[in-house]
This record gives structure tokens, C-alpha cells and sequence, in this order.
């Protein structure tokens, strides 16, 4: 069941905008760096979420080095822990190897994910992993910027779940969306792109 509801939420994302194809992905100077891209649609762009402190944070504060975003929520039981787990690996990797790496985690469940809520999910998986909540609103305006899809299931009020799109997205301070990574994109996959994008754009 959930299997046919992440994939709905892919193609729901997929069919809306029609602009996933599935080549291999070029950095910006032309060199192959994985095997996905995204083509005829812009990907991210200006967010105001609150951080685990109870700040107010824009997309400049947050994406100040190559990052990877993730959509999705605390209470999710299987794929966001996953998902992130597999973010901080990659993460892990590649400061092994020298380089500097963000990981954010942006909730789609404000109403119960708070602050305190949404930064410890995140420093379960990586010290430096950014949590973000923020009003539904907010939360709304980045998911719209980010191309993402999410839509909280009918049933009890307070344990519900949420469908979403689950893709990481790597992102640049100065350039912004490289690529995105699907779920059964391992973490050396995405350390292995997430290099290549770092050494061509440095």
C-alpha cells in the first residue's frame, strides 16, 4: 500500500508539471554527473521556514554550501526515517572525502511537527542536519517552490499520515538545483553525483 502511495505522489508530481525525464544529468559545465535531470521547470527558489531554535530563516541562511533537501514529516513511519538516514551517509561520505556538505530535513506536517520536534528528527540522523518547520503557509510556499507534492490522509485527527514525494534535492547557494536524487538511489550514488557537481562548480 504505501509503495503504490509514494509512487502515486511521484506521478501526481511528474504528471502536473511534465517535466522529469530520465537522462543522464549534466552539471553545468556539460559533464555528466548521474542519471537523472530535470528538464522545463524551475526547482527551488526563495523560502521562509522557522528552525529548530524558533527562527525565522530564509532559503540564503539555510543553503549557505552544496545541500541536500529533503519534504517530509516526523511521524512518518517508514520512509523519511529512511530517506534521511540514507542523506546522512551520503553526507558522511562526502566530508570524508574533504567536502563541505549540508543536509535539511523541511517537515510537511507543521501542525505537529514544532520546532523542538522537527530539530531533534534531524539531529538523530547528522549533528548538522537542519530541521525546518514553520506555519502551514510556509510550509506550503516552500513545497510549492520545490515542485513537491504532499496531502494529509482523511482519519484521526491527531495520528494521521501524509502522502508525499519523497526526491532529495541538491542544491547550490549560488547556482540552486543541480539534480535529485529517487528513493532507491543509495547513499554512495548520491555522494558519487553530489562530488561531481562540487568539483565542477568549485
Amino acid at each position: 500500500m504505501k509503495a503504490v502511495i509514494i509512487g502515486s505522489a511521484t506521478l501526481a508530481v511528474a504528471a502536473g508539471l511534465g517535466f522529469y525525464t530520465w537522462t543522464v544529468s549534466q552539471n553545468a559545465n556539460g559533464v555528466p554527473c548521474g542519471d537523472t535531470s530535470v528538464a522545463g521547470a524551475a526547482i527551488g527558489g526563495p523560502f521562509e521556514l522557522v528552525s529548530e531554535t524558533g527562527e525565522t530563516v530564509t532559503d540564503i541562511d539555510v543553503i549557505t554550501k552544496p545541500t541536500l533537501v529533503y519534504f517530509g514529516y516526523t511521524f512518518c513511519p517508514d520512509v523519511c526515517p529512511l530517506d534521511s538516514a540514507r542523506n546522512a551517509a551520503a553526507a558522511y561520505i562526502l566530508e570524508d572525502q574533504g567536502h563541505d556538505i549540508g543536509t535539511v530535513f523541511i517537515t510537511i506536517d507543521p501542525a505537529r511537527d514544532t520546532p523542538q520536534i522537527v530539530g531533534d528528527f534531524a539531529d538523530n540522523f547528522h549533528d548538522d542536519m537542519i530541521g525546518l518547520t514553520g506555519s502551514a503557509e510556509q510550509v506550503d510556499a516552500a513545497s510549492k517552490a520545490y515542485r513537491t507534492y504532499y496531502r494529509k490522509q482523511e482519519g484521526d485527527p491527531e495520528y494521521y499520515l501524509v502522502d508525499h514525494s519523497t526526491q532529495t534535492y541538491l542544491m547550490f547557494p549560488e547556482t540552486g538545483f543541480a539534480t535529485f536524487f529517487k528513493r532507491d538511489h543509495t547513499a554512495e550514488q548520491i555522494a558519487e553525483t553530489t562530488a561531481c557537481f562540487i568539483d565542477q562548480l568549485s
